[in-house]
C-alpha cells in the first residue's frame, strides 16, 4: 500500500495543482487575465526576461562564493539548468535538484580549479550546499516580509501559519546544517538516496566514494565565511525577486510600493516551499499570489497575470537552457 501511495502521490499533487489553477482562472475570467497581460507589451516582457536573467547571475555568483573548487561558469550554468527543470519538467524541486546535480558533473576538468573531473560525490556535496545557504537566505527573506505584513489590514491569517512554517523550518534547517557537520552516516544516506534516482553507476561510485564525500562537505564547512557570503548573496537574489513581483506590478497598472511587493513575494515564497511537492508549483503559486494581492488591494486578474508572466519568463529562459544542457550532454556521449 506504501508503495503504491508513493508511485500516485506525484499524480495527485499534479492533478490537485491543475484544479487549483483551472479553478482559480475560470473564476478570475480569462479575458480579464489576458487583458491586463496586454498592459505588459513586449518590451515590457523582454524588460522581465533581462531582470530574471541578472538575478539568475547573482545566484551563480552565490554559490561561487560557498565553493571555490568548481568555476563560476559550471555553476552557473548548473544553476540555470537546475532551475529550467524545476520550473519547466513536470518534476518536484528534488526532481530539479538530481538533474542539476548531473549538470554539475557533467564537464571538461578545466571547470575545476585542480583541473581534476568533477566527481558525483562532490556534485551532490556542492548542490546540498547550494540549497542549504539558498534556505538560509529564503529564511531571512520571509522574516523581512513578515515585518513588512505586520500592521497590515487582516494580515493575521498569513503571519502566524506563516511564524509557524518558518520555525519549523529553522529547526530543520538547524539538524540538517548539524548533520553536514557531525554525522557523516546521515548525510552519505541521503546521498545514497539521491544517486539512486539517478544511474545504478553513480549510485556505486557515491558508496565507494562516502568517506571522500563526507571530508569534501566539511571542507566547505570548515570556511564559514564563505557560507555566510553565499546566504547573504541569495538573500539578495530573492530580494531581487521581489523587484521583479513590483516591476510586473507596475508594468500591469498597479499602485503598490517596493515594500508591499516584498510582503506578497516573501509570503507567496514561504506558500511555496509547504507545496513543494507540487511539480512547478502549479496551482499553489496563482493561489499565493492571488490571496496576497487581495491584502493589498489587488485585483485577481493582476495577481494571475504576475504568477503567468512569473512562468513565462521561466519558460523562455528555462526551454533554451534545457535544450543547450541536452546538446551540450550529447556531445559529452560523443566524445566518451
Amino acid at each position: 500500500m506504501a508503495a503504491t501511495l508513493k508511485k500516485i502521490l506525484p499524480f495527485i499533487l499534479s492533478l490537485t495543482g491543475v484544479v487549483l489553477f483551472c479553478f482559480l482562472t475560470l473564476r478570475t475570467g480569462i479575458h480579464p487575465i489576458l487583458a491586463s497581460l496586454a498592459k505588459i507589451g513586449l518590451n515590457g516582457f523582454i524588460l522581465l526576461v533581462i531582470s530574471q536573467l541578472a538575478v539568475n547571475i547573482l545566484l551563480g555568483v552565490a554559490w561561487k562564493s560557498s565553493i571555490p573548487s568548481i568555476s563560476f561558469l559550471r555553476l552557473t550554468f548548473s544553476r540555470f539548468v537546475r532551475d529550467a527543470a524545476a520550473a519547466c519538467l513536470p518534476f518536484s524541486q528534488l526532481g530539479g535538484m538530481l538533474i542539476g546535480i548531473r549538470a554539475t558533473t557533467a564537464g571538461h576538468p578545466r571547470h575545476t580549479t585542480d583541473g581534476q573531473p568533477i566527481s558525483w560525490t562532490e556534485g551532490v556535496a556542492a548542490n546540498i550546499i547550494d540549497i542549504t545557504t539558498e534556505v538560509l537566505g529564503q529564511l531571512a527573506f520571509i522574516i523581512i516580509a513578515l515585518l513588512c505584513l505586520v500592521g497590515q489590514a487582516d494580515a493575521g491569517r498569513f503571519i502566524w501559519p506563516l511564524t509557524v512554517g518558518i520555525t519549523l523550518l529553522s529547526i530543520g534547517m538547524a539538524g540538517f546544517i548539524w548533520t553536514q557537520q557531525r554525522s557523516g552516516n546521515a548525510l552519505q544516506a541521503l546521498a545514497r538516496f539521491l544517486s539512486k534516482h539517478i544511474s545504478a553507476d553513480w549510485h556505486d561510485a557515491l558508496t565507494d566514494n562516502s568517506e571522500h564525500f563526507q571530508t569534501y562537505i566539511e571542507s566547505l564547512w570548515d570556511q564559514p565565511a564563505r557560507i555566510g557570503l553565499g546566504a547573504a548573496l541569495h538573500l539578495l537574489g530573492w530580494i531581487g525577486s521581489a523587484l521583479l513581483t513590483w516591476l510586473s506590478l507596475i508594468l500591469l497598472g498597479a499602485h503598490c510600493s517596493f515594500l508591499n511587493a516584498l510582503a506578497i513575494e516573501g509570503a507567496v515564497c514561504g506558500i511555496m516551499s509547504a507545496g513543494f511537492l507540487v511539480p512547478g508549483a502549479l496551482g499553489v503559486q496563482e493561489a499565493g499570489y492571488v490571496a496576497l494581492g487581495h491584502l493589498f488591494g489587488i485585483s485577481a486578474d493582476i495577481s494571475l497575470s504576475i504568477s503567468l508572466l512569473r512562468r513565462g519568463r521561466d519558460i523562455i529562459i528555462g526551454v533554451p537552457v534545457l535544450l543547450l544542457w541536452q546538446f551540450y550532454e550529447f556531445r559529452q556521449l560523443r566524445r566518451a
